[in-house]
Formats: structure tokens, C-alpha cells, sequence
């Protein structure tokens, strides 16, 4: 294979920092295109095989002039808080329908040769049966869940129009280092992480029996280079197919950090899913996924970058 000129939007932020430190040390030419709202350039190497442009999606020239010379594209960059899609939907939507649809038609017309593009396990809101495979409904329950499903359709239509190659990466709860706990997108090991090391109040929201798959930041960087080097089409749910309680994850967390935390019970969180578990098949059988870290081994390396 030719070695592969990669864009990544969203390059700098959480994922998208660990997926291009993973690509590079796979030998790929490598162009990040991030406005810095959420991402940080400190995040990035200094490498003669990247290149760093300020730029945002919703732009189509910056985005046109990002896929110059481009062989894949590693979309990651969107509006990613649920929250934040509630409040202002037509917001999101510019990142995550027009921002999206102007990376997708820029790749098309610069022809380029693969797009992996980072979906959500959102899609499918409160699950019927668990656990869930890439066929289950699809009842998303917020903005930022119908985007990424419409997300989905628009590379299937592009795949079946323009024989664009393509594939969307359902990813469940990721975590890991460079995740900001004081961000309002911060996920719940990274804000008890946080807690933990400063000796803080871990806030949990009703009994903390919710379930979820917890998947490590550079185990689905490794399956994004694997993705893009790939050619399975659709889409695939990225998760580890083992789900833990939060206060399964809390004992774990607080063995990790060898201390006692202070837990205190908050009324549940309108609108939070029980329950949520996956079936990682489509990955395992396509993706070549690395040996996943395990949840305390990826704890512990979180914790080493917060002390």
C-alpha cells in the first residue's frame, strides 16, 4: 500500500489526538484540521509527517483546501454534548449535518479514497433488547442522536451514489487521558477520576446500578487506523462487549487510586439510559482490534496523567 495522507478533523481534541499519534506511528502522512474551540494543539506532536491547519468544518473552502492531496479521512470533529444539542439544536446541526455533509461531499470530489467517520452508540436512545448490534432500532432520544443517525444514512447514500467507501463507527463510552474533566462534554470516569485525586465528592446520579460498556481512548484509536486501512462498509459498534455498574466502575477507580471516596447519591438524570451493552462482533470480525485494555489498566494510565 501507498502511504496514506490522512485527514483528521477533530485532530486535536480527545480521540482525535491519540488516533493521529497512532496513524503516524503507522507511517501515514497526516493533516488535522481543528478550530481549537475544544481541542488543544498541545495535544499534538511536533512530526515532520503532520501538518497542523486551523480551520472549521462548517467552512466548506477550509475544508476543500484540507483535502488537498488527502488519500482517508478520519472525521471526528462535531458538536459532541447531548446537552448542548437539546439547547440549541440549530447549532448543532451546523456542526454535525452541514459540518459533516461538507467533509463527506469535499471527499467525493476530491475522490478520495476512504472515510471513517465517528457515529455514536446515541443512535440507538433506550434500548429494546441488549445487548445491541449494528441491526437494533434505531430510536435516537436528542438532536446529537439524530444527527449522527442522519450521519449514517448520508454516507450509505453516498456509498450507494458515488461508490464512496465508507463506514461509521458507533463508539460507546470512551475514556482515557487528555479527556477534560472540567469540560461540559467531560465523560463520568474522567470527572470521577478528577474527583478522586482531589479528594472531592463523587457526585452520582440515582442508585449507580446504570450500566456501560467502557472502552479505552487508544485501543479505539488502533480500531480508527484499522478502519481506515480496512474496507468494511456500514457501520460497527466500537466497545469492549463488557459492561460494568458505575459503582462496579467507582471500586475499580478507587482501588486504582488506593483511596476511599466520598460518594453521595444525586436524583437520577432526566432522560438517562439504564442500561446499555453491546455486541462487538462486526468489529472483532472485521476491524482486527487490538487486545483490549483492561478497565483498571486504563484507569491507572488515566490516573498517572492527572497526578
Amino acid at each position: 500500500m501507498t502511504q496514506m495522507h490522512v485527514l483528521v478533523t477533530g485532530g486535536a481534541g480527545f480521540i482525535g489526538s491519540h488516533s493521529v499519534e497512532a496513524l503516524l506511528a503507522d507511517g501515514a502522512q497526516v493533516s488535522v484540521l481543528d478550530n481549537f474551540t475544544s481541542g488543544k494543539r498541545t495535544n499534538l506532536p511536533e512530526h515532520p509527517r503532520l501538518n497542523v491547519i486551523e480551520g472549521d468544518i462548517r467552512d466548506v473552502s477550509a475544508v476543500d483546501a484540507a483535502l488537498v492531496g488527502v488519500s482517508h479521512v478520519l472525521h471526528l470533529a462535531a458538536q459532541v454534548s447531548v446537552p448542548a444539542s437539546v439547547t440549541d439544536p440549530l447549532g448543532s446541526s451546523r456542526h454535525n449535518l452541514s459540518g459533516f455533509l461538507n467533509v463527506l461531499d469535499g471527499a467525493r470530489r476530491a475522490k478520495v479514497g476512504r472515510v471513517v467517520y465517528a457515529s455514536s452508540a446515541a443512535v440507538y436512545g433506550i434500548p429494546e433488547v441488549l445487548p445491541l448490534t449494528e441491526e437494533s432500532p434505531v430510536m435516537p432520544l436528542s438532536p446529537y442522536g439524530l444527527e449522527k443517525y442522519i450521519n449514517d444514512q448520508y454516507a450509505a447514500l453516498y456509498r450507494q451514489l458515488y461508490q464512496l467507501s465508507s463506514l461509521g463507527l458507533r463508539y460507546f463510552n470512551v475514556y482515557g487521558p487528555r479527556q477534560d474533566p472540567a469540560s461540559p462534554y467531560a465523560g463520568v470516569i474522567s470527572r470521577f477520576a478528577s474527583a478522586m485525586t482531589k479528594s472531592e465528592t463523587l457526585r452520582v446520579f440515582g442508585d449507580g446500578g446504570q450500566t456501560r460498556d467502557f472502552i479505552f481512548v487508544k485501543d479505539v484509536a488502533l480500531l480508527n487506523l484499522h478502519a481506515l486501512k480496512g474496507s468494511a462498509g456500514g457501520v460497527c459498534n466500537i466497545a469492549t462487549g463488557h459492561s460494568v455498574t458505575l459503582l462496579q466502575l467507582i471500586d475499580t477507580l478507587a482501588k486504582c487510586a488506593n483511596c476511599t471516596p466520598d460518594i453521595r447519591h444525586e436524583p437520577p438524570a432526566t432522560g438517562d439510559i439504564r442500561h446499555s451493552s453491546a455486541t462487538p462482533r462486526k468489529m472483532i470480525e472485521q476491524l482486527e482490534p487490538p487486545v483490549m485494555t483492561t478497565l483498571s489498566d486504563g484507569l491507572k494510565q488515566l490516573l498517572e496523567t492527572l497526578t
